[in-house]
């Protein structure tokens, strides 16, 4: 079979463009041709690199092809597919083209060759995400998606500064795996990659926008950015023994923060952070098995988190909030959507028989033969994990009390796309072979052991029946636990009296001072003898009124600079 050898990326960016001319009417079935053919297109990809152009003594290579590249792309590729069935409703000609566009730059870079290649999609990722975000409803959304694109377009300074600097040092811009004797342009790709992967502190811009975009956005921001950051850090750090110690931190730091958040898509984006920094640690490890267990750990992440968001998704739909303090009651209004966002909450936590139970059971593997005790914190946070998604939110969301809101009927194209991602939980989760065949290297490893299984059980079941003693205390208060974000919204009015306000004046009076100067010289050109024969009357009248007192100090100045000059 002849198969086209570009970039597959350039399908989302063709849908982009249709989408700005399409009638509303054809968008949402439109939008979902351009996934299936960059799904089907990777499929029958052969490896290697197949689109590279010369350009100023240096090759951009568009197209290469591996296995990471292969199943990350799929993953990507499938997950904007099921995202668009879940938004056939959407008519939002901004929604659509921004999702496409966003799609298209992380597919861009996960078939990127070189480093200029991956910069330029990588700011398509950020533009395009922010565009996102603005789509949302209320105020919230704008100072929210103007945050976040100030964090990425830092975080893309530092990944272009890092590859200019790369470049000056002869080093080559070609993408690779980078020694851990690394110097500063190499550090300063990383932090610009760690800003996407929402590495604490470079993390609040996640929690901060993802609960603010639309029904159907936040569930688009969640599949992509930080999972392109893994592959990047796959690709050019592997073996970073910093990553195991970072990724353990992040996985621990975030689900605190999951565990007592309110918005139940504030829990899901912390658990975003949680859920890469366990793939981040055992990147940092570094082995081809370590490797595999982090792509298939971002694969299985990209599924159930999708399902998982899509879920809170129908409830925004249905009842108009996300907040645990409103909601309860709706099981049994809503019993086929509980249904499949449990088999999401069962993969995250690592049920056996369901996928992330697989993936999971090769991270803390990898981390156990490698990590030494930093094995131990991930099992902490795994059982956070079960606590706020496994059993906080889905209670506090579908049954405790009545919450006696209103639920309006949800479309069934919503629940069908959770379904085929719950089924895809399920399947990977049933038949382990499955999910190894995505794998970038043959994999040889059996979750179902006897240890793994009643490792895998016995927290879950110690943390319910904790949270079943404490659950009339545990649901918290409507209110917001700031993050980090604390520093840059506190400090907000000293950097806006500084950089704005005070800059504001500045201008002001330079403008006011030019327009002042402006205007005398253009009298002063159109007649110089009128401005010269009033010089010595205005004088005169000034100084009849002027009063001694009162200018005692520029006469001073002016004698001051009368004896200066007879001096020199």
């Amino acid at each position: 079979m002849t198969v086209p050898e570009f970039s597959p990326a350039f399908w989302f960016l063709a849908g982009a463009v249709a989408m700005l001319v399409l009638p509303a009417r054809a968008r949402a079935s439109a939008f979902l041709l351009f996934p299936l053919a960059s799904l089907i297109h990777i499929w029958f990809l052969p490896t290697g690199v197949l689109q590279a152009y010369a350009y100023l003594d240096h090759e951009l290579i568009l197209l290469r092809v591996d296995g990471f590249s292969r199943g990350f792309g799929l993953a990507f590729s499938l997950a904007a597919l099921v995202i668009g069935i879940f938004s056939l409703r959407v008519t939002d000609r901004l929604q659509q083209t921004a999702a496409l566009f966003y799609a298209g730059g992380s597919i861009g870079v996960t078939f990127a060759g070189d480093f200029f290649t991956l910069l330029i999609f990588w700011e398509v990722m950020a533009v395009a995400s922010a565009m996102i975000i603005w789509a949302g409803p209320g105020r919230a959304a704008a100072g929210a998606g103007l945050r976040y694109l100030i964090f990425h377009l830092f975080g893309g300074a530092l990944l272009l500064a890092g590859i200019v600097l790369l470049w000056h040092g002869g080093g080559g811009l070609e993408i690779r795996r980078f020694d851990a004797a690394a110097s500063p342009a190499v550090i300063l790709i990383l932090l610009g990659v760690l800003v996407n992967a929402a590495m604490p502190p470079l993390h609040a811009w996640l929690p901060d926008s993802y609960p603010k975009a639309g029904v159907t956005g936040s569930i688009f921001l969640n599949a992509f950015t930080t999972k392109v950051a893994v592959y990047v850090l796959i690709q050019c750090f592997a073996g970073w023994e910093i990553l195991m110690w970072a990724g353990c931190f992040m996985a621990l730091y975030a689900v605190c923060y999951a565990v007592m958040a309110n918005d139940i898509r504030l829990i899901l984006s912390y658990h975003i952070i949680s859920q890469v920094g366990y793939m981040i640690a055992v990147i940092g490890v570094g082995t081809e098995f370590a490797l595999s267990a982090a792509s298939l750990h971002a694969y299985n992440n990209i599924i159930y988190k999708t399902l998982l968001f899509m879920g809170t998704g129908v409830v925004l739909h249905a009842v108009g909030t996300t907040r645990l303090t409103d909601l309860g009651g709706l099981a049994r209004r809503m019993p086929l959507v509980v249904a499949l966002y449990m088999i999401g909450a069962f993969a995250i936590s690592g049920f056996p028989l369901f996928s992330g139970f697989v993936s999971k059971a090769m991270i803390l593997e990898a981390m156990g033969e490698n990590g030494g005790w930093l094995v131990h914190v991930l099992l902490l946070a795994a059982v956070g994990t079960f606590l706020s998604v496994g059993i906080k939110l889905p209670y506090y969301t579908w049954f405790y009390r009545e919450s006696g809101l209103e639920v309006k009927p949800y479309p069934a194209h919503m629940p069908l796309a959770m379904a085929i991602l719950a089924a895809a939980c399920l399947a990977f989760g049933m038949v382990p072979g499955w999910l190894f065949a995505w794998a970038p290297s043959a994999v040889e490893f059996q979750p179902y052991s006897v240890y793994q299984v009643v490792e895998a059980l016995q927290l879950p079941l110690a943390t319910f029946v904790a949270f079943w003693f404490f659950r009339h205390k545990i649901l918290g208060e409507p209110k917001i636990a700031l993050d980090l974000d604390w520093f840059y919204r506190k400090s907000a009015p000293l950097w806006e009296t500084l950089f704005i306000t005070r800059v504001n004046r500045v201008f002001s009076a330079t403008q006011d001072i030019l327009d002042h100067w402006t205007e005398k010289a253009f009298a002063f050109a159109r007649n110089p003898a009128r401005l010269l024969r009033e010089v010595p009357d205005r004088f005169d009248a000034n100084l009849q009124r002027a009063d001694l007192g009162s200018n005692v100090g520029l006469i001073l100045v002016v004698v001051v600079l009368l004896t200066l000059l007879s001096l020199w």
